[in-house]
């Protein structure tokens, strides 16, 4: 039988049934990788030798009757983690040579959980694209069509899912890094609620792993079934023993309905400032049509819903106000400069990227202020749905564009060329409240290539929205595997 497409719950069976080793099912996903990764670039740093040790132990280990949740099972780990003894980069060349001497705390979780750790996936330039490519290891492709990105930041692990290489990966999300590439390539991915999964050594190099709380980003877990996702959750959930975790637990709590008829889901694929393309809007039509076939309760519009065109000025200018934080003097002027000159009225996407890059910190509270506004408006939708579908990209996987300066690349959107970065404003749904948010394969888009939606759930009930995705993955299919050639 083979073994490498098949879920870590699946896998975890056989392990326990005596029907493979550890040691055979990392073999046999090695050599998949030694076959077929050459096409793909998603493994970007190896770690064999290790992983068969690991796995030589785990098969020991289990049969003295150890039986932890991912004991032997082959997973992968985002290039931007921590791992003890591998280089972290996040595909910087000045940075190539560092090696950390510790494992971040979610690596360190994975290990003592039992997984078998093959290697690290690739990225984009710190992590700054939508995109996984950079100087130091190379492009990586997507498995349904080289000619296309795999997504970013976490393009290299979603890549590697499709592909068959490990059960499990480990990514993060700042504007959709964990989403993007799971709807590009066809598999699962879920963006906890902000500060649910603590992020210590998830850090860029040279930067101490200290225990902080980044605003918007978070991980989270990636893998090609919805229940896989709540698996590795389960592992990556609790605050960070150095800090929070001195005095509290974390208790999700469960999901709202275990039918799929009991759910109340507010379904969106229009946005005020950018057209949604028609392959997606096929794919939120799928689950909108297999929501209302099983009795749930569907609607289009909700007086309730936060106003979507000041959410994605919001975030936009969250997301880029961090971005300029270490510009030259000089650089930094000029961008205050053309800020300046941006008419009040101009409430475009461009100006709130600019506007953000320059944020005061007078302006950050007021922007903050009315973020809070907005989370309490989603609290108050929750109160009448359990979850929103939506558009993740308004596109499918677009084609390799490593244009230099991004600011300049524009989406093709059925035709009509757009600024690069507004596809951000969807994913920017949930993070800028920091709502969870799972992403879910719905089929392929006519070109053949993957879609998938997200399903926003409400804060801190992250169990809601990947429950309603083992439901839809029950009903309308969920991961299937590419034809790699």
């Amino acid at each position: 039988m083979e073994w490498t497409f098949q879920s870590a719950e699946e896998l975890t069976a056989a392990l326990r049934a005596g029907e493979v080793s550890s040691a055979e099912l990392t073999d046999e996903t090695i050599a998949r990788i030694e076959r077929d990764d050459k096409a793909i670039n998603a493994i970007c740093v190896r770690d064999f030798d290790r992983a068969r040790v690991t796995a030589r132990a785990a098969d020991q280990a289990r049969a003295r009757g150890d039986d932890r949740p991912l004991l032997g099972v082959p997973v992968t780990v985002k290039e931007s983690y921590d791992v003890a003894g591998l280089p972290t980069t996040w595909g910087m060349p000045p940075h190539r040579d560092h090696v950390p001497a510790e494992d971040a705390v979610q690596v360190a979780r994975l290990k003592a959980e039992g997984a078998v750790v093959l290697g690290k996936t690739n990225v984009p330039l710190g992590l700054q694209d939508i995109q996984s490519f950079n100087e130091i290891y190379g492009t990586t492709n997507n498995p349904w069509n080289s000619a296309r990105t795999s997504g970013g930041s976490s393009g290299g692990s979603a890549a590697a899912l499709a592909s068959g290489f490990g059960a499990l990966s480990i990514g993060s999300d700042l504007a959709g890094s964990l989403r993007t590439p799971a709807h590009f390539c066809g598999v699962y991915a879920h963006k906890p609620t902000l500060g649910l999964a603590p992020v210590r050594g998830m850090v860029a190099p040279t930067a101490p792993p200290l225990p902080t709380e980044p605003d918007l980003a978070v991980v989270g877990p990636m893998a090609r079934t919805a229940r896989d996702l709540q698996l590795l959750l389960d592992v990556m959930t609790g605050p960070d023993p150095l800090t929070l975790g001195k005095a509290y637990d974390v208790r999700l709590p469960p999901a709202r309905h275990e039918r799929l008829c009991d759910f109340r889901v507010l379904v969106l694929d229009e946005h005020p400032l950018l057209p949604t393309g028609s392959a997606v809007r096929a794919g939120v039509e799928r689950v909108a049509g297999a929501l209302a076939d099983s009795g749930a309760r569907v609607e289009r519009h909700s007086a309730l819903l936060p106003d979507l065109a000041e959410a994605a000025v919001l975030y936009t200018q969250f997301l880029f106000s961090g971005s300029t934080a270490h510009f030259p003097l000089d650089s930094y002027a000029e961008l205050q400069t053309r800020a300046a000159a941006l008419s009040p009225d101009d409430r475009s996407l461009e100006a709130a990227r600019l506007r953000g890059m320059v944020l005061t910190h007078r302006d950050w509270m007021v922007i903050a202020n009315r973020r809070e506004i907005h989370r309490h408006g989603w609290r108050r939708l929750f109160a009448e749905f359990d979850a929103v579908v939506c558009p993740i990209t308004p596109t499918p996987a677009f084609p390799h564009d490593h244009a230099p300066d991004p600011m300049r690349r524009r989406l093709d959107i059925d035709g009509v060329a757009h600024p690069y970065f507004d596809q951000l404003i969807w994913a920017g749904l949930a993070t800028m409240p920091g709502l969870p948010a799972t992403a879910v394969p719905t089929g392929r888009s006519p070109e053949g290539l993957p879609v998938g939606v997200q399903l926003i759930g409400p804060m801190f009930e992250d169990r809601t929205p990947l429950r309603l995705a083992d439901l839809l993955e029950q009903t309308i299919g969920g991961f299937q595997p590419p034809q790699l050639s």
